[in-house]
């Protein structure tokens, strides 16, 4: 081996190099190319590749890169060809996720690009002007092309010899096994980034919440379990409840009520009814599992009261796990006779809505084209109209469950301030930090208008009726804006502070007495339980679980907890006991949304468990 390396390897490939030395031209600056993709993927994500990423992530990040262009080698044969292919789709992945880090404070994720249906329904409000992260990468790119032209073109495809090639397929192919299939990653610690996404460098980043997009069985599961919690929390009656003729869920888009945070100092209060609704009302802050975008992931929590936390980061249920069937707050309603409708005044396309409606047991779907001379606020139908809708539907059922989300308050906001008043002013040092963000405030003061006139008219009206009103999570406003906000960086923040990005206003209010409480705190898993609770529904075995956990743990989110004490928790953070409800809550939810055998039935499903109160 070692005379055929010296005596005639080494000495050929010498030759080779000074006869052909714009061959070995190509092959170097082929070679290059993966780097300069990371390069310039990672200034679209913001990154500065030399600073922000450790040597273990530069090392897999260009694992990856390497692997797309030795594959695209080996499947076109050119050199020039497959380098300038691969450098064009990088630059095209990277400005994609830099539009999506720049509209959602996130990287892209795996489920946003099976949900480009509802990407492309709102990406005529975004504004996708240039900046300095896109003309860098371009030129960057620009430079990439112009020195692959002065490589020599190949005038064949040139095979690679055919063991080698399937030696380099093998390889490739191994690895891609172990980063995906194996337990590589957990025994790595490597998962990924939730606070600061960009942290893993793109193309890590993607892969790993790929790696993660299956549902894992929890430790200590087995149907033993779930039969024995079924016997721990049976099913219950609220016998002394009144019982509403209307229930009417509005979840807001994008609600959020930014005066949480101390350095807001905006000219007027932007929700001034909101803050003002005592009589008949509970009321507080909901922990949302997102934050700048994810409406579809509260829905499925409100409505199942199944966590995100336990689903691979970022993924969306209502496109990955709801089937026929599934338990729901709807079902619950409708076994008990309530005409249930499900409205959304925007395009049914998005994230799967209709099929997923349909699973969780909605009689009547409604989208933007059932709104007659809707009233619009920039390009989007109006709060106002939207509740028109809500009240004329209950005024035609008899007895009515009405589950809506709103449209208005959609980013983005550089949209034009089409019937949209501009009222609230905010320092200077925040319009800097994000010139979109006085537009959102004067959106939540129509929305607090429309809220005002939802209430009124149900106050008026004969009917018992209660309106349970959240937001979905807070607006994607720039991470320079909340930077100011906080008074720090991001990266900066505990627990608590975290938290707090995720905090929307909730509140549950009915037209006739019930008990009021003032700074509740709950998550949009738990609100479902809540609402049954107060509406004198019937409650599951695991609505009863829920609310029981309540009591200990009342905010449950993938970035933290809140406690019945008033602390906010990592995960680390628990204790014992906690820990154990966390456990006995995941292996419920698994079971309820992955693995519902026959005998678990009554735990979750509304048939079973009214079956007991014959």
């Amino acid at each position: 081996m070692r005379a055929l390396l010296y005596d005639d390897t080494f000495p050929r490939l010498v030759r080779d190099w000074r006869d052909n030395p714009g061959k070995w031209l190509s092959r170097l600056v082929f070679l290059l190319g993966p780097w300069v993709c990371l390069w310039m993927v990672e200034i679209l994500n913001e990154n500065d590749v030399f600073d922000d990423l450790a040597p273990w992530q530069v090392l897999m990040n260009m694992v990856f890169y390497y692997s797309m262009f030795l594959a695209l080698r080996l499947i076109l044969g050119r050199n020039r060809r497959s380098a300038a292919l691969g450098a064009l789709l990088c630059f095209a992945f990277g400005l994609v996720n830099h539009y999506v880090l720049r509209f959602r404070g996130r990287i892209l994720f795996p489920a946003d690009v099976t949900g480009w249906r509802t990407a492309a329904n709102v990406a005529g409000g975004f504004d996708y002007s240039g900046d300095r992260y896109i003309t860098q990468a371009a030129v960057l790119l620009a430079c990439y092309l112009f020195l692959l032209l002065f490589c020599v073109p190949q005038r064949r495809r040139a095979r690679i010899r055919l063991p080698f090639a399937l030696l380099l397929w093998a390889v490739m192919g191994g690895y891609c096994y172990a980063f995906f299939c194996t337990g590589m990653l957990p025994a790595l610690d490597i998962y990924t980034q939730q606070w600061v996404t960009q942290r893993n460098g793109f193309l890590l980043n993607f892969s790993i919440a790929l790696r993660y997009s299956s549902i894992e069985k929890p430790a200590g599961y087995s149907k033993d379990v779930v039969l024995e919690l079924m016997e721990e929390y049976p099913a219950l009656r609220r016998e002394d409840r009144q019982r509403p003729v209307n229930i009417v869920v509005v979840m807001n888009e994008s609600f959020g009520d930014l005066t949480v945070f101390d350095g807001l100092n905006a000219s007027e209060d932007p929700t001034p009814f909101l803050h003002s609704l005592e009589e008949n009302t509970v009321k507080g802050l909901m922990y949302s599992s997102v934050t700048g975008g994810g409406t579809a992931t509260i829905e499925f929590e409100y409505l199942t009261g199944f966590s995100s936390l336990f689903q691979p980061p970022h993924t969306v249920a209502y496109q990955l796990y709801v089937e026929e069937g599934m338990p729901s707050l709807a079902a619950l309603a409708k076994s008990q006779g309530y005409a249930t409708t499900a409205f959304h005044p925007y395009k049914s396309s998005g994230w799967n809505r209709v099929l997923a409606y349909d699973y969780l047991d909605f009689d009547r779907q409604m989208y933007e084209e059932d709104v007659p001379d809707p009233f619009l606020i920039r390009t989007y139908i109006s709060d106002q109209s939207d509740y028109e809708m809500i009240w004329q539907s209950t005024e035609v059922e008899e007895s009515t469950f009405f589950f809506n989300v709103t449209m208005q308050n959609h980013s983005g906001y550089a949209q034009g301030w089409n019937n949209l008043p501009r009222t609230i002013q905010l320092p200077n040092y925040l319009k800097a930090a994000d010139r979109t963000a006085e537009q959102f405030l004067d959106l939540m003061r129509e929305s607090d208008k429309a809220l005002e006139k939802l209430i009124t008219y149900y106050s008026q009206c004969g009917e018992p009726t209660l309106v349970v009103f959240f937001g979905d999570h807070q607006p994607p406003l720039t991470n320079a804006f909340y930077e100011a906000l906080y008074g720090k960086k991001l990266s900066e923040r505990n627990t608590e502070e975290v938290m707090r990005q995720y905090a929307v206003p909730f509140f549950i209010w009915a037209n006739y007495d019930i008990e009021e409480r003032q700074d509740v705190v709950v998550s949009p898993n738990y609100l479902g339980a809540l609402t049954a609770d107060l509406a004198g529904l019937p409650m599951t075995g695991y609505m009863n679980f829920l609310y029981q956990m309540y009591q200990e743990l009342p905010a449950v989110t993938p970035v933290g907890f809140a406690a019945a004490d008033g602390q906010f928790l990592s995960k680390a953070e628990l204790n014992e006991e906690q820990r154990d409800w966390l456990w006995k809550y995941e292996v419920l939810n698994y079971c309820g949304m992955m693995d519902l055998f026959d005998e678990a039935r009554p735990m979750f499903y509304v048939e079973e468990q009214l079956e007991q109160f014959e």
